[in-house]
């Protein structure tokens, strides 16, 4: 049983989906949309609105040894759909400049692709 219903606060071509409990009484629900409407500026909807965060502060840094010699995962295969929904939130990331695209042959990890409930995909990308 879902505990949590779907809100746009957007419009139709606008879509500014968040979600709410459905314990709320039909008052609170109305007050708490109109409060969220209020202040919907202040949520990053899209990658491309987080344009303030800087990557000097969220930019990983690995700390290794140089006697250690990095080691290359197996490829790991994603079903096509899978792998469909995978590429499209690579590609917001990358054109949102949160990633960029580097090239390390012999220090390589697999993406680890997490379903939502939604439908959607999050996708953790390790260095």
């Amino acid at each position: 049983m879902e505990e949590i219903e779907a809100v746009n606060l957007g419009n139709s071509e606008t879509v500014k989906e968040t979600r709410i409990t459905i314990h709320l009484s039909p008052s609170e629900k109305e007050e708490y949309i109109r409060f969220l409407k209020e202040y919907e500026d202040i949520f990053a909807w899209s990658y491309d609105d987080m344009t303030w965060l800087s990557t000097f502060i969220v930019a990983p840094k690995l700390p290794t040894k140089p006697m250690c010699p990095p080691v290359k995962q197996k490829l790991r295969k994603f079903k096509p759909d899978m792998s469909l929904k995978i590429k499209e939130e690579i590609t917001k990331q990358i054109k949102a400049k949160v990633l960029r695209v580097v090239e390390y042959p012999t220090w390589l990890a697999n993406i680890v692709s997490v379903p939502k409930k939604v439908g959607k995909v999050k996708v953790c990308v390790n260095y």
